[in-house]
């Protein structure tokens, strides 16, 4: 019987009530191979679904087909997201070369001569001219630079002995020194990551300056700075627990070209040095009172082991890339006849939380804040080792110990000439 007027047929209407009705067999191993070599899917014949991927470059399609297979509204939608892609990553790019903003209370000026004099020591009047310290090194044997250039090249220099066992005590004192005023001690690792020396400001500003394995993309790091900068990196932290101070001792590396007619003899400046480094992370309002605390554990170094101080506050001109504002404290070294820079130590504000995605709140539940960052050198070596050495020396050749470090060395009072031999 025919179909009622007006009505689309069935299959089985169409067909003669005499013949039985023919169904597809969907088991069917060829016609399902067919479908699936086609790309479609077998059971419902519809083309797979475009995913979307992540990629090194952003985001894209998992359909390969090519732009002219994309229909025209397709394709302007996909070229603007190319277009913003590329705008975005210039911008960030650009972002990462500009420096931080400086504080209302840094002296203005344009370079080091414009500094200002904070505090300094009257150095003592020796009643004998005081030997540099390689010289005092080498007529004791504890300092070799000749071995130091064989084994590792040109700015690198061996100490043996006693001179050996007097840096350690240095740094394991300098780093007790700390903790009585809240600060962790951290041993973090010599090798760093890309993302680490970005958050930090070392890269991409001094990457020219940093040592890098471009097989695995590891960095040297150039002072324990970015280590406990992103100790929390991408972290929110409980400001209630501020101020977290952290202490550590790392040896440092750089490759600065110096120049051949520069500090050319003696220990001043390498390419490897040892550094004991103090990064504070607190509320923004308390940053310039702990900037205070920074430079007051640095000064205490110093005094401690009562070698004339100098303290400079770096004019805007002198600040690092990454500092707001800042302050230098200096060593007298008689032997060489200067102030040796034995820490810096700056208020960082937000930079640095920013770059690396450092946030906090004050109470449960509270607005997402950048915390501020600040840094400090607490203190450097081998420049403290050289003002130790030179104004240390005693007529008979010998170098005193310092008070404050016997207890490291078990005991010994001096280093005198013929205990050791290179």
């Amino acid at each position: 019987m025919p179909a009622a007027s007006g009505r689309r047929r069935t299959r089985g209407e169409r067909s003669s009530p005499d013949r039985p009705v023919r169904r597809p067999n969907r088991s069917c191993a060829w016609r399902d191979r067919r479908r699936t070599n086609s790309g479609r899917d077998p059971r419902t014949r519809r083309a797979p679904r475009r995913t979307r991927e992540s990629t090194d470059n952003g985001t894209r399609s998992n359909d390969a087909s090519p732009a002219h297979a994309r229909g025209p509204r397709e394709s302007a939608r996909y070229a603007r997201r190319a277009r913003l892609r590329r705008a975005e990553a210039e911008r960030d790019e650009l972002v990462l070369h500009i420096p931080n903003m400086l504080d209302a209370q840094a002296p203005r000026g344009a370079g080091e001569h414009d500094n200002k004099v904070i505090r300094q020591d009257v150095p003592p009047k020796r009643a004998l001219a005081a030997k540099p310290h390689w010289e005092i090194g080498e007529q004791l044997g504890i300092l070799d630079i000749p071995r130091g250039t064989k084994v590792s090249g040109s700015r690198f220099y061996v100490l043996r002995g006693a001179g050996a066992a007097l840096q350690r005590a240095l740094i394991a004192w300098m780093i007790d020194l700390k903790l009585p005023h809240g600060f962790t001690e951290i041993y973090p690792p010599f090798l760093t990551t890309r993302e680490t020396l970005i958050a930090s400001s070392h890269l991409p500003h001094f990457a020219a300056n940093q040592y890098h394995d471009e097989t695995d993309d590891l960095w040297l790091i150039p002072t324990a700075e970015p280590q406990l900068v992103s100790l929390h990196r991408d972290e929110v932290l409980d400001g209630r627990r501020f101020p977290l101070r952290y202490v550590s001792y790392t040896a440092c590396f750089r490759r600065e070209q110096m120049s051949a007619g520069r500090d050319v003899r003696g220990i001043k400046r390498g390419h490897q040095f040892d550094k004991v480094e103090m990064v504070v992370y607190c509320h923004p309002e308390d940053s310039p009172k702990e900037l205070e605390g920074l430079v007051a554990r640095a000064v205490e170094v110093l005094e401690r082991l009562e070698i004339p101080v100098r303290v400079l506050e770096l004019c805007t001109g002198d600040l690092a890339f990454q500092a707001m504002r800042g302050f230098d404290v200096e060593a007298w070294a008689p032997g060489v006849g200067e102030w040796l820079e034995v820490s810096s130590c700056s208020n960082c504000g937000s930079f640095q939380a920013e770059r690396g995605n450092i946030r906090y709140r004050r109470e449960a539940g509270g607005a997402l804040e950048h915390p501020h960052l600040l840094n400090g050198s607490g203190l450097a070596l081998p420049r403290l080792m050289i003002a130790v050495m030179e104004n240390y020396q005693r007529e008979d050749g010998s170098i005193e110990i310092p008070k404050a470090l016997r207890s490291y060395m078990g005991g010994r009072e001096k280093i005198a000439p013929g205990e050791f031999s290179l």
